[in-house]
C-alpha cells in the first residue's frame, strides 16, 4: 500500500510537490491523531482532561516525529530537526491544550473538545512543520 502511495506522484506529474507534501502530512496527521484521541479517550476515563490530552499528545509525538520525517517530508531524522520538530510542537502543545480547556470551560462535551482542537490547530501545525523540514535538500 504504501509502495502504491509513493508512486501516485509519478502517476500524476501535474500536481504539484507540495501538495503531494501536503496529502501526506494529511494521512500522517490523520494516523497521528487517531493514536493521541484514542490514548485520550481511554486516560480521560479515569484522570482530568489535562492529564489524558497531554497523555495522548505525548504518545501521538513519537510515532508523528518518524512518520513526519520518513512519509511526510521524506527526509531522514535527526537531532536538529528533533529539537525543531519538538519546539514546533511545544507551540503546538501550548495552543491545544489552552483551545482544549477554552472548549470543556464553554461546556463543550470532553469527547469531542478534542476534535474541535485539531480542527483549529491543523493548519497552523503544517505551516510550523514545513520551517522544520524544509531545509532536507541542505543536509
Amino acid at each position: 500500500m504504501i509502495k502504491t502511495f509513493k508512486s501516485l506522484p509519478d502517476k500524476y506529474p501535474n500536481i504539484p510537490d507540495k501538495v503531494w507534501q501536503f496529502i501526506r502530512f494529511g494521512v500522517v496527521g490523520s494516523i497521528s491523531s487517531a493514536i493521541h484521541y484514542g490514548v485520550y479517550c481511554l486516560v480521560v476515563l479515569i484522570a482530568n482532561v489535562n492529564i489524558a490530552f497531554t497523555s495522548g499528545y505525548g504518545v501521538g509525538l513519537i510515532c508523528n516525529f518518524f512518520l513526519t520525517s520518513y512519509f511526510t517530508f521524506q527526509s531522514k531524522p535527526s537531532s536538529r530537526k528533533a529539537i525543531g520538530f519538538g519546539a514546533s510542537h511545544l507551540v503546538n502543545y501550548i495552543l491545544e491544550i489552552s483551545l482544549l480547556n477554552i472548549f470543556v470551560w464553554m461546556d463543550c462535551d470532553k469527547f469531542i473538545a478534542p476534535i474541535l482542537v485539531l480542527i483549529v490547530v491543523v493548519p497552523i501545525n503544517f505551516l510550523l512543520l514545513s520551517l522544520v523540514f524544509a531545509h532536507k535538500k541542505k543536509e
